[in-house]
């Protein structure tokens, strides 16, 4: 069933910054919750996406972001209108 979804690879080299890794410094609040987001189980997600249309991303990259956007001290609200 992983083939249905978009590789999440942070590993991937990029113009500027040359690496994702290079880019956030170790303690940082991103990398904390990807961490904890790669142990949580998260099967029933993966088993309810029916594999229709264009490749999704997975949702443990989908709740990363959720998570990251609620709690990093950015300025703004997520989810308002």
């Amino acid at each position: 069933m992983m083939g249905h979804f978009v590789l999440a690879d942070r590993d991937t080299d990029f113009l500027l910054p040359p690496s994702i890794q290079d880019w956030l410094p170790e303690d940082h609040l991103a990398r904390f919750v990807v961490e904890v987001v790669d142990q949580l189980d998260l099967s029933k997600l993966t088993q309810q996406y029916t594999g229709r249309g264009s490749r999704a991303h997975h949702p443990a990259v989908l709740l990363s972001l959720l998570i990251y956007g609620y709690t990093a001290p950015s300025g703004r609200i997520v989810g308002t209108t």
